[in-house]
């Protein structure tokens, strides 16, 4: 993931929708080594790494796994962002 935000050609804030097949990348949810800090969102999803979660018209897709993730994130309540 590049500072602007990006990994993969694909934003990473903004309307996210989870899927089990074919996403546009592949998440981790860990509380140790992470490389993102994501922030679920209502409102105001402009800022690196602020997610809405939607079930259609979606920014980007992502799965769940538990391993053999494109990249590893933690949900947190504030300071969300690239580490």
């Amino acid at each position: 993931m590049n500072r602007s935000g990006y990994f993969k050609s694909v934003k990473f804030w903004g309307r996210v929708e989870r899927m089990n097949l074919f996403p546009d990348i592949k998440v981790q949810v860990v509380d140790s080594f992470w490389d993102l800090n994501a922030k679920i969102v209502d409102f105001f999803k402009d800022k690196i790494s602020e997610w809405h979660f939607v079930d259609y018209f979606e920014d980007f897709s992502i799965q769940l796994v538990d391993s053999f993730s494109d990249i590893r994130i933690k949900y947190v309540d504030s300071f969300p962002g690239i580490l």
